[in-house]
């Protein structure tokens, strides 16, 4: 058994009324190239047949102490009923785009059983009207429960159930021996609770001695210098409508403004995306200086939001505010250990018209959000939140996150190139996340293959139109990609700026000659060599200086 983190258990804990916290994956597959030029629905259950007895995420299901007195567990099952999880519909005709999302909202509005491993397969056939789509193709929406991974260990475990190539397995559909957990007796689960209450104490004991490290190393020495409190400044400025301080606030802070997307969320979600190109992605990070495809992202969000609430005579003067998860994973990247996420507020200036200028100001903002963050350290939500009792870590969403984010943004780095299940090629893949209560929209970011697919979710009593906000996606990205067209490419500032005078030449050197040295003594066999004397060093040169030019690292 493998006790839940307090970060998993979070997620379940947020989990009740319309709130449910599932992640899931949207893949759409030509199933041409699959050996044969078809894929049945037996071949697909055999494929996931062989995975769910390798892979721990598909046979972990939860295991609750009696009257919660601690967190749950995750048990380790034996062979997967697969025929329950995977099931099979099939889209009327047309079978067309529109249809697709419907349906992919409807599967996604249903909660998780928790008494089965936490994931469901639905394999979607009929989509023969998709523009761009292989006729024929097939969609596989998978979903798992936000508290057995976040979105870098579903990345991961994208590229495990997938392949580089059309062949089909050729291993044994079952492994040789399936170690699978008992269910744990009343007394094992009380004097693990009595275990597990000893470890928070302490790890409450080594978060407060961080703080006091951290403060001291970091804290005291920035904010004598007037960084830290210059940056939590400009940070805590961004948030007022104007860039500067809210007046009436002492810190300057100002929480997000009145949208749509605040209220309570309903039963019911609605689901779409627009598909970027990397290669746009590319031509606008050519034109404009130090921009990242997350910049990029956020400010194609920011301008979509802008639109649409323009639209509906909604959009307040103040820039909508996100909150975006940050990974703490670092170097090791262990799918298997749960959900490893920091959390910043970030602004998406949907108040700034000018596309390169909302650009350049959301690079600005994430990153020094990320620098006021990284002063108590990326993951100080995690610990925190391991050390809270599970209704005081949603409260700390619910009433201190919530209040501050209109929206969740996001976004993954994926495979760069095509990828293959039981011979069929993915062609699409869309992250599909979770809305909250007081935050009711989620946009996420997922790069496969030369296209950032980028999908929302929202409540459907808030966006009643999501074909209208995927409009309002590409036309965003759109206005970035033509504005950053006209713009000089960044590099060529180096060819037209003006370079650094040459310094003249000493002129001592140049009237007087070198004195001739003396002639070389050749050392005796065995010994080492006599060293020369070493001549004057000379002055820095003309071409050292030429190499300093302050317009092409600008």
């Amino acid at each position: 058994m493998k006790p839940l983190s307090g970060m998993d258990n979070l997620f379940l804990q947020l989990e009740h009324g319309n709130q449910y916290m599932h992640v899931a994956g949207l893949g759409i597959y030509d199933q041409t190239t699959a050996p044969g030029g078809s894929v049945r629905f037996k071949q697909i259950l055999d494929f996931f047949s062989r995975r769910a007895n390798s892979i721990k995420v598909f046979r972990r299901r939860l295991v609750v102490p009696p009257f919660s007195i601690d967190r749950p567990y995750w048990l380790e099952d034996g062979e997967i009923d697969v025929e329950y999880h995977v099931r099979h519909v099939a889209l009327p005709a047309p079978g067309d785009w529109r249809q697709l999302m419907i349906q992919v909202a409807r599967i996604h509005s249903r909660p998780l059983d928790r008494s089965k491993p936490l994931w469901e397969v639905y394999v979607i056939e009929g989509l023969e009207n998709i523009r761009d789509i292989a006729k024929g193709s097939f969609a596989l929406y998978i979903k798992f429960h936000h508290s057995a991974l976040d979105g870098e260990a579903g990345a991961q475990l994208l590229q495990a159930i997938h392949s580089l190539g059309n062949e089909l397995d050729v291993e044994p559909p079952v492994p040789g021996v399936i170690i699978a957990d008992r269910d744990p007796t009343r007394i094992e689960l009380y004097a693990r609770a009595a275990i597990h209450r000893g470890e928070q104490f302490l790890d409450t004991g080594r978060l407060l001695a961080s703080l006091g490290k951290r403060a001291g190393k970091v804290g005291i020495e920035l904010a004598m210098s007037g960084q830290l409190v210059d940056t939590g400044r400009k940070l805590l400025g961004q948030l007022s409508a104007d860039g500067a301080p809210a007046k009436g606030s002492p810190s300057g802070f100002k929480q997000k403004p009145a949208t749509r997307f605040d209220a309570p969320i309903s039963p019911h979600r609605v689901v779409d995306a627009a598909g970027l190109s990397m290669d746009e992605c590319k031509t606008i990070r050519e034109h404009v200086a130090d921009v990242t495809i997350n910049d990029i992202f956020l400010a194609t969000c920011g301008g979509a939001v802008r639109r649409y609430l323009a639209a509906k005579g909604d959009l307040p003067a103040q820039s909508l505010s996100a909150m975006m998860p940050i990974s703490t994973r670092g170097e090791k990247k262990d799918a298997d250990a749960g959900n490893q996420v920091g959390m910043v507020p970030v602004l998406l200036r949907s108040d700034i018209a000018d596309p390169i200028e909302r650009m350049e100001k959301v690079r600005r903002g994430s990153r020094e959000s990320k620098g006021v963050s990284s002063v108590l350290g990326h993951d100080f939500p995690a610990k925190l939140i391991q050390i809270l009792p599970a209704i005081a870590a949603e409260g700390l969403i619910s009433r201190g996150l919530a209040p501050m984010c209109n929206a969740t943004v996001s976004n993954v780095r994926g495979p760069g190139v095509p990828m293959y299940m039981a011979g069929a090629r993915l062609q699409v893949f869309l992250p599909i996340s979770a809305v909250i209560n007081g935050i009711g929209l989620n946009i996420t970011g997922f790069s496969y293959n030369g296209i950032l697919w980028v999908c929302f979710v929202s409540c459907r009593k808030m966006l009643p139109d999501p074909k209208f906000f995927r409009q309002c996606l590409n036309e965003s990205f759109a206005e970035i990609v033509s504005a950053a067209k006209k713009r000089p490419r960044a590099d060529a500032h180096a060819d037209t700026a003006p370079k650094p005078r040459a310094r003249p030449a000493p002129k001592k050197a140049a009237k007087t000659a070198p004195k001739p040295s003396a002639p070389r003594k050749t050392s005796a066999p065995g010994k080492a060599p006599t060293p020369r004397k070493a001549a004057t060093p000379r002055k820095a040169t003309a071409p050292v200086k030429r190499k300093k030019n302050p317009a092409a690292s600008a």
